[in-house]
């Protein structure tokens, strides 16, 4: 991939976005390691997202990382702490208003998409999971009613 399909993919992720949480202006560097490297900034100002194929001198944090990386950040497939927390990603200047980067809602509603199309399978092995587990708990607490061993932090009497 091109470093101007890159800029044009991460301009298309936040075109929609909603920056109206973030009440101050922010302008973020990206610097893209490896395959497409280049730098190309993000700005948020007044409830607007703009993304330019430039470096940003005046910017408020240097975020550093593959093309891969800052494209799933965008689209929302990946939390930017998360990915900053695991060294995917590096980030410098200042990181309170590097958390800015998770308020933008256009990258929020892609990670949505996503959830929604995984929950209903999630749900119902989470469900699996919990009956199986209240199954086996109530097995074992019975096991142990029997046999007058402590349970739950209480002593039962051997019958």
């Amino acid at each position: 991939m091109t470093y101007e399909e890159i800029v044009e993919q991460v301009r298309k992720a936040y075109a929609d976005a909603d920056a109206g949480k973030v009440k101050e202006h922010v302008a973020f560097q990206f610097n893209i390691t490896g395959e497409g490297s280049g730098a190309f900034y993000l700005e948020v100002s007044d409830g607007k997202v703009n993304v330019e194929p430039y470096q940003y001198f005046d910017r408020d944090v240097l975020v550093t990382a593959s093309a891969d990386v800052i494209l799933d950040i965008a689209e929302g497939r990946l939390d930017p702490v998360k990915a900053y927390l695991t060294g995917k990603l590096k980030a410098e200047g200042n990181l309170g208003k590097a958390a800015f980067l998770k308020e933008l809602k256009g990258a929020e509603k892609s990670a949505k998409k996503t959830e929604a199309k995984e929950t209903p399978a999630k749900k119902a092995e989470a469900k699996e999971t919990k009956v199986s587990d209240v199954s086996e708990t109530k097995a074992k607490s019975s096991a142990a009613d029997k046999k007058g061993t402590v349970k739950a932090g209480r002593k039962t009497r051997a019958k």
